[in-house]
């Protein structure tokens, strides 16, 4: 059972994505909160307290009053490390995005992505898969995300065949132990691809590479 946490403001959205969670039989709804600040209470009330069912991971939006789901999203990473956060937008929120992202969100969905689709996005986001929303990608990064200063060319050159096989495959979403199990290499032996790529290519985040990824490999 995944149990989840909603972070919505509005009541009649927040009740309807839980009837919409909870009528998935490996789905559970275990809190909600109306802001950010309540849902870092919640978390740690129930880390405190040592509950048994504790949240996965917290579906966010990212524009809530008191404290907004960028933030929130930053100090779930800082405080709790495990747990993820997968955020809710709309068309006209490409900036928060980006910021939510940055701030170690695993993913985005549309608030009206059908229940299948957002029930199978939860099941992949625990297991460390990035989501991103159907046409947003190029949206939101190609704004956010300066483009690294090399042409592609030279920055495939740059690369070791291996290298190419670690980037192509965080351009798909797939985490450092996902991308270890891939390849049969250690995690450890991951991390220093994806060190070598980003200094390599002049790259920030994975994010970044991830965006040059799916323009230079054509893997759209």
């Amino acid at each position: 059972m995944i149990c989840l946490l909603l972070a919505e403001d509005q009541t009649i959205v927040r009740q309807g994505l839980r009837r919409l969670l909870e009528s998935q039989p490996d789905l559970q709804v275990v809190g909600e909160a109306e802001n950010g600040q309540q849902a870092i209470a919640f978390l740690e009330r129930s880390l405190s307290q040592n509950e048994t069912v504790q949240p996965e991971l917290v579906l966010m939006d990212v524009r809530m009053p008191v404290m907004d789901g960028v933030t929130a999203t930053r100090l779930i990473g800082d405080r709790f490390p495990t747990i993820k956060v997968l955020v809710l937008t709309t068309f006209d929120e490409d900036e928060s995005v980006a910021q939510a992202m940055q701030a170690g969100a695993i993913g985005y969905l549309l608030k009206d992505t059908p229940a299948e689709d957002l029930a199978q996005a939860i099941r992949a986001a625990v297991k460390g898969y990035t989501q991103l929303a159907p046409g947003l990608f190029k949206k939101t990064f190609s704004r956010s995300v300066a483009p690294p200063q090399l042409t592609n060319d030279v920055g495939l050159a740059e690369l070791t065949p291996r290298e190419r096989e670690v980037l192509s495959l965080i351009a798909t979403g797939a985490s450092n132990r996902e991308i270890a199990e891939i390849l049969c290499i250690t995690e450890k032996t991951v991390k220093n691809h994806v060190t070598h790529i980003l200094s390599r290519l002049n790259l920030r985040d994975r994010t970044q590479a991830a965006l040059w990824a799916q323009k230079t490999l054509n893997l759209n």
